[in-house]
């Protein structure tokens, strides 16, 4: 039993059980080929003693008759495999993605974007083969061998012998090669997450690179990338093609013993090993037939010993994303939703004595800070980089949990029952605004529903970001690419400004840097927007950027 054996039987009890069924189905299957053997080997020594053709009649018929038998075992077996291992695999995709929002955009070790979509798309699909094949052929490994062993045993210990010579040598060699493996395999996997993380990022920030100039570097280093990939992937498959090489040696020379040794003993050359009896063609047959059969289940195992590396391999990458970090992010209590907010206007927040730091991180980023923020009042937080004003952003949204220290909202202790009523009257602008693919209406509303009437014209003006759906042919029905890409960045701020507009209940306005980057003219535009948007309401704003900080009721320097 691996490792990762327990965390699937645990999680998915009724699956795995099915899967262990189908591994005795498949190992009844290849029993019955005992008696297929059995019944050729008499039809053929039958004939060679000329017997009457209707005496093999019945024999063919039966063996037939078994095929039929084994091949539906077979086909009955794979299908509930395949079924349970579809399922498992179901469950752990929707049960990363249930995790994905305890992941908080502000976790340094939360693992990129490219990654995450590697480890849950086309890495996740290794773990069919490995349940599908893996799993079941070492459970028919573990009975056809050792029963087909002692019925040749009961005919002949010398046949027994040469087998139980050979077997052993598999599995010592098997374990060598697959540890090499199970190693190529997570290198393997690594490399992928690595190359989709980085062309993620690299298509994301395709504007940036082109103003750069550095397309033809980035291309250089992806090209290294897929290179190093390639060598990975074919690392892995010159260690599968060893396994099955060596199993294929040893169970040839176990075969061929066994057949040396009938050979001789039916010319006289060698008449020992039955038992004191002498055996005839149709045992020597017999004996003949069973012997490949005895390395089958074997051979089974050995091609699908990669699939268990790349399968483990799979699932260790979606292992850090089956749960969230405890404390990462402040999700609300299960099964509560975002409830009607029960007071409107403007909230009030509190900081008191909040203390956090990064995980892995020897210093805090913020220690003991405390702050009263008034319904109604703006703040601004100042500061140099580093100093933690977007940190406290964060932690007042829950996409943080403060290490030490207590935050309030509306005089509210902001906790798991109560994250959901307070995210609903809050306001987000983050530093880089994201959008989607699709129109740019849909880009606004972000899932909400259709606004009431006027709701949408009045927020792009309250943004002034009604003369950039003017511009765009289609208006709101205009396509946006991934990213925003061919807004500016002050239209793209703007835009964002509208679509944290279109929130009726919030109280509370985050923003943070929004007029970093920005030239004079644009900042302006950005800041009378937010200063607009934020008429009775709470404003908390970290910038650099004095000429905002100057038009806040306050300002807090970290």
């Amino acid at each position: 039993m691996t490792a990762t054996t327990p965390r699937l039987e645990a999680r998915f009890p009724r699956e795995m059980s099915r899967i262990r069924r189908a591994g005795l189905l498949q190992a009844v299957a290849g029993l019955l080929w005992i008696a297929q053997a059995a019944l050729l080997a008499r039809a053929v020594g039958g004939i060679a003693a000329e017997a009457s053709a209707d005496e093999a009649l019945w024999p063919a018929i039966a063996i037939g008759a078994l095929a039929l038998l084994r091949a539906g075992l077979d086909a009955l077996a794979a299908r509930g495999a395949f079924r349970a291992a579809r399922a498992i695999l179901t469950g752990l995709r929707q049960a990363a993605a249930e995790a994905l929002p305890g992941l908080s955009p502000f976790d340094r070790s939360r693992p990129a974007s490219g990654s995450i979509a590697s480890s849950m798309a086309e890495q996740a699909e290794a773990l069919l083969p490995w349940l599908t094949r893996w799993h079941p052929a070492r459970l028919r490994m573990s009975i056809v061998p050792p029963v087909i062993l002692l019925v040749i045993a009961w005919t002949s210990w010398v046949a027994a012998l040469a087998l139980l010579l050979a077997a052993p040598l598999i599995p010592i060699f098997m374990a060598l090669i697959g540890i090499k493996a199970r190693d190529a395999a997570d290198r393997q996997m690594s490399a992928m997450s690595g190359m989709n993380g980085f062309l993620l990022d690299r298509l994301r920030g395709l504007t940036t690179l082109r103003a750069f100039d550095a397309v033809d570097g980035t291309a250089g280093r992806l090209r290294g990338v897929a290179a190093q990939l390639r060598r990975r992937t074919m690392a892995v498959l010159r260690i599968a093609f060893l396994s099955s090489a060596v199993l294929e040696l040893f169970a040839a020379l176990g075969v061929a013993m066994v057949a040396t040794f009938i050979g001789f003993h039916l010319l006289g050359q060698l008449p020992f090993g039955a038992w004191g009896a002498r055996l005839d063609l149709a045992a020597g047959l017999f004996l003949l037939l069973l012997a490949p059969e005895f390395f089958q289940p074997l051979r089974d195992f050995a091609a699908a010993y990669h699939d268990r590396a790349s399968g483990e391999a799979a699932l260790a990458g979606l292992a850090p994303l089956l749960s969230a970090p405890a404390g990462a992010v402040l999700l609300p209590a299960k099964g509560q939703a975002a409830a009607p907010a029960p007071r409107t206007g403007a909230a009030g927040l509190a900081f008191r004595a909040v203390s956090f730091r990064h995980a892995g991180a020897t210093a805090p980023v913020v220690e003991g800070f405390s702050l009263e923020i008034a319904p109604g009042e703006k703040v601004a937080l100042l500061g140099p980089s580093g100093s933690g004003k977007s940190t406290l952003l964060a932690l007042a949204a829950g996409l943080l949990r403060p290490d030490q220290g207590d935050i309030f909202f509306d005089d509210a202790f902001l906790d798991a029952q109560s994250i959901a009523t307070a995210r609903g009257r809050m306001a987000w602008l983050g530093a880089a605004p994201h959008f989607f693919a699709g129109s740019l209406q849909s880009n606004l509303l972000l899932g909400r529903e259709q606004p009431a009437a006027g709701a949408m014209e009045g927020a792009l003006r309250l943004a002034s970001a009604d003369e950039i759906v003017a511009r765009r042919p289609g208006g709101l029905r205009s396509l946006m690419a991934e990213g925003g890409l061919g807004l500016s960045g002050g239209e793209a701020r703007r835009v964002a400004l509208a679509r944290a507009a279109l929130n009726p209940n919030a109280g509370l306005v985050l923003a943070d840097e929004p007029t970093a980057h920005l030239d004079q003219h644009s900042a302006a535009a950005v800041t009378d927007g937010l200063l607009r948007l934020a008429q009775g309401k709470t404003l908390l704003v970290a910038t650099h950027d004095p000429a905002l900080a100057a038009r806040m009721d306050r300002v807090v320097t970290l």
